[in-house]
């Protein structure tokens, strides 16, 4: 019996598979990529799912649908970051509990993002100073 994929792991797939692509390509092409065993109609339902989600697009094409990658890879990750966050009930310590977490490095990049942030955000401050 085969080992069952992880939660989310044939959704990546998928994803990595469609940022591989030309263009927007049909979930026949999406399949073809994945390689194994996979049937046709596992592929539709995980797009489908993916759609639902906002992380791709399709279109028609004649009778069927052409897909495409909403975002690239960060916009991806992001994503998956804030989906996490909007499942938590105590945001706060989930926050506080990431950023602790984080490398020197990383946390003054963060710092320094959210700095520019608020001062861009600030009433009668020209973004171009600095």
């Amino acid at each position: 019996m085969p080992a069952r994929r992880g939660q989310g792991e044939l959704e990546a797939q998928v994803l990595t598979a469609l940022h591989a692509a030309p263009g927007a390509v049909t979930a026949g092409w999406v399949l073809e990529h994945l390689g194994g065993t996979l049937a046709y109609t596992t592929v539709m339902t995980i797009l489908t799912r993916l759609r639902a989600k906002g992380v791709v697009t399709r279109e028609r094409a004649g009778r069927s649908f052409i897909w495409t990658a909403a975002a690239d890879e960060a916009g991806l990750a992001a994503h998956r970051m804030r989906r996490v966050l909007d499942n938590e009930t105590n945001r706060e310590a989930v926050l506080v509990s990431f950023i602790s977490s984080l490398s020197t490095q990383d946390e003054e990049l963060l710092r320094a993002m959210l700095n520019d942030t608020t001062t861009a955000e600030t009433p009668g401050h020209d973004s171009g100073e600095h």
